[in-house]
């Protein structure tokens, strides 16, 4: 099969000519669409260079195993197997871009975590989880911004909320939705037995300026209080922080970490538009589910990730199969596999 086949560089490259074309229109650039597109063109543009790449090292690779067949060359062949090594990676990697398909793969998440019933042992969970992302989110050189954080006075955190902003963070953290289950010896026990805790997850896209979602002014009740975090002299003594309820659906998101009060607004506005946006797509997938039959449990007991310390060492996905015997590198940021494997099943799946 040809390898321009493989990469489908025709297809990007006609994605690219389109959305240039829409860039040359009169009036983009005051358009509430131009930073999303321009933000597209940069992610396809990556794309098609990649492709560019691969299929002249495909090319050169192939070149040089032509040459072995006509006789022996020790220095060659490492050569070959070298560079074939390194392209059989790169195009591993470069399956990541394909499967990320989705309407808002290429753009910022929204990511919040939230303590499971259990007291101490689910918040030092939420903690861990919390770290897990944000130790993976620096190895990939994402930007992370704290919006709003409830820790506990005795110990980890009753629930967090981030934006991850980089090129397909959604799309990556998109699979790290639902619940995740912690088996270990309770640092907190002083029996020293097996505790079961939990944790959810929620990841939302940042969605574009362009994209409508209906917030009436009168379904909104904004509270303001005063921030518990550090960020400056001034940060305690004024009510800037803002938490906001979207009454018909009791949704509730806050901010505390920016400056100012209209600020926290703005950005727990932005969190409420991904957050009704994210509920809207789960009721549609729940009504299609629902026409074909089909029933799942959205009990603490669904768990989609199971991470087990004692009495063996296991991370375990429980809708791809995929497991790591390496407990503790993936919960230092090491989630690629995992989040790899999801994906080829949600593309199985689909």
């Amino acid at each position: 099969m040809s390898c321009v086949k493989v990469f489908d560089l025709p297809g990007a490259e006609n994605k690219l000519r389109e959305l240039n074309k829409s860039v040359e229109k009169e009036g983009f650039w005051s358009s509430p669409d131009a930073q999303s597109v321009t933000r597209e063109i940069s992610c396809v543009q990556s794309r098609v260079d990649k492709a560019n790449e691969m299929k002249g090292e495909f090319e050169e690779v192939e070149a040089i195993a032509e040459m072995l067949a006509d006789g022996e060359d020790a220095e060659l062949e490492e050569e070959f197997y070298s560079r074939a090594e390194k392209l059989e990676k790169a195009i591993e990697d470069y399956q990541t871009v394909i499967l990320l398909d989705g309407e808002y793969d290429a753009g910022d998440a929204i990511v919040m975590v939230h303590a499971g019933a259990g007291g101490l042992d689910s918040q030092s969970w939420a903690q861990m989880l919390y770290r897990m992302y944000m130790r993976w989110a620096e190895s990939r050189g994402y930007g992370v911004k704290l919006i709003d954080e409830l820790p506990d006075q005795e110990g980890g955190i009753k629930s967090v909320t981030v934006s991850v902003k980089g090129n397909y963070a959604y799309g990556y953290l998109k699979g790290e939705q639902g619940v995740h289950r912690l088996v270990r010896i309770s640092p907190f026990d002083s029996a020293k037995r097996r505790h079961t805790s939990f944790a959810s997850v929620e990841v939302m896209p940042v969605l574009p300026d362009g994209v409508e979602i209906e917030i009436r002014p009168e379904d909104l009740k904004m509270d303001t209080f005063r921030s518990s975090g550090a960020g400056g002299q001034y940060v305690n003594m004024t009510d800037s922080a803002v938490r906001i309820t979207h009454l018909p659906t009791g949704i509730v998101v806050s901010c505390q970490t920016e400056r100012s009060q209209h600020m926290n607004r703005a950005t727990a506005m932005q969190v409420l538009r991904s957050k009704l946006f994210e509920r809207s797509l789960r009721e549609r997938h729940e009504q299609l589910e629902s026409i074909q039959g089909e029933k799942r449990s959205i009990a603490w007991g669904s768990q989609i990730r199971s991470y087990t310390l004692q009495p063996f060492q296991l991370v375990k996905d429980h809708r791809s199969g995929c497991e790591i015997g390496n407990v503790q590198a993936v919960l230092d940021g090491g989630i690629d596999e995992l989040i790899m494997a999801y994906l080829r099943f949600l593309k199985n799946e689909k």
